[in-house]
């Protein structure tokens, strides 16, 4: 009897796992599933209110994860997740079958990367576990089975690569993007959080102040912008607030266009890099950055470097991303012997030992300017020109050091033959006494 109920079970699972593989295959071809398209279970949404006091961008990551889970059990178990989740808590349905299931519907029905697929499968662990559903680690570890990552190099750049990118950007607003991540390390979107108010032009070096909701660690912070990409900045907000004709349909002729010159309303809390912001309507960054990191892949694709050839083998990421130049900036701040600014630099814990006041950290990105501006040659022509006349002095007293060593050897050899001379007379009127 124990055996017959071991095999039932066993073929109960291979049945199950067959039908997970069915439902996957069928769904991307049935237009017309009864599946729900949004979020219906509550215990989802419970989850999602509880994760959104902590992060609202967190909470939104987690409902499309759970989105997937939702239509998951609809389409593999006939139910909904509350359903669900009460024969779990019954003992009637395993909860590391249900997730080894979901993990061969993720396979079968998502072009996603093993990386990705195993950060949904555990969000769906903790939503079942915020619902007292017990997952022992050393079982879940034994019984539910992850792909293994492939991990790719991360492609490094140069400067000679950012130099063509930012040369090949047509858009200025793009343009004035890439330059200021390029030159700060900046996460993409801190740099789109920033507002005209957050940008201090009076400050040596120019400050940009970081507001601590859009930062990862949720701290406040500044970076220091380099003249290039100030100067930039400058230029793309004076593009932005400038007068232009507009063509506006004529209330009094049907079908008839009038022109008008319009200048754009500039308010210290307007985003840098929002392009339609009033006051009934405040931009998204989300949007923001989808609609920058399009045309950054036209660019890309444009220049030859836009294969997706590079990351997970799914062809949806490119080798080259926003996130690209921050390795860079790290990479070039510590490779000058600078490790613990470069950690402060771009946001990183680092040493809690490293303290500098704020007057040192300018002065530090004042040697460090030069090798983070591109286009801007003549600066960079003036500052290796300042630091050629400083090696030019240092080795004309290199040389005045060197003749003043010289000297002193010969004068120091000639006081050593008089003393021997007086030794040796000495030494006479000792022996004619």
């Amino acid at each position: 009897m124990h055996i017959n109920h071991s095999l039932s079970k066993s073929l109960g699972q291979k049945t199950l796992k067959t039908k997970t593989r069915i439902a996957a295959t069928k769904i991307s071809n049935n237009n017309n599933s009864a599946a729900p398209s949004a979020i219906t279970s509550d215990t989802i949404t419970k989850y999602l209110i509880n994760i959104s006091a902590m992060s609202k961008s967190t909470a939104f990551r987690y409902r499309l994860r759970l989105g997937n889970f939702d239509r998951f059990v609809y389409k593999v178990y006939e139910t909904n997740v509350d359903n669900l989740m009460q024969k779990i808590k019954k003992c009637s349905t395993d909860p590391y079958d249900v997730l080894s299931n979901f993990i061969a519907y993720l396979q079968d029905n998502n072009n996603i990367s093993t990386l990705t697929l195993k950060q949904w499968v555990i969000t769906a662990k903790n939503f079942l576990e915020y619902h007292d559903v017990d997952i022992s680690p050393r079982k879940f570890k034994l019984k539910v089975k992850f792909p293994k990552v492939v991990k790719k190099e991360k492609q490094a750049l140069d400067k000679e690569d950012i130099i063509e990118i930012i040369n090949a950007c047509s858009d200025i607003r793009l343009k004035t993007y890439v330059m200021l991540v390029a030159a700060t390390g900046l996460r993409a979107s801190e740099a789109l959080s920033i507002r005209l108010c957050d940008v201090n032009p009076d400050a040596d070096p120019v400050k940009v102040f970081i507001r601590g909701e859009y930062t990862k660690t949720k701290v406040d912070r500044f970076v220091y912008l380099t003249d290039e990409a100030a100067k930039q900045l400058k230029i793309w907000i004076q593009y932005k607030y400038r007068t232009r004709r507009v063509c506006l349909p004529d209330k009094n002729r049907e079908g008839r266009t009038i022109t008008d010159y319009r200048t754009p309303i500039k308010n210290d809390t307007d985003l840098i890099f929002s392009v339609y912001e009033t006051e009934n309507h405040v931009p998204n960054i989300q949007w923001i950055y989808n609609d920058l990191n399009n045309h950054f892949g036209k660019m890309l694709d444009r220049i030859g470097k836009g294969s997706k050839e590079y990351v997970g083998g799914n062809g949806k990421h490119r080798p080259i991303t926003f996130h690209s130049f921050r390795r860079y900036v790290k990479t070039t701040i510590s490779d000058l012997g600078y490790q613990d600014y470069s950690e402060w630099f771009i946001s990183h814990s680092g040493s809690t030992y490293w303290r500098k006041k704020e007057s040192e950290k300018a002065e530090l990105f004042k040697k460090i300017e030069p090798y983070l501006t591109y286009l801007d040659y003549t600066t960079l022509e003036r500052k290796g020109a300042d630091v050629q006349t400083k090696v030019d002095v240092l080795e004309v007293e290199n040389n005045m050091l060197r003749q003043r060593d010289a000297t002193n050897s010969d004068a120091i050899a000639n006081l050593s033959d008089q003393v021997m001379k007086l030794m040796v007379e000495v030494k006479e009127m000792k022996t004619q006494k």
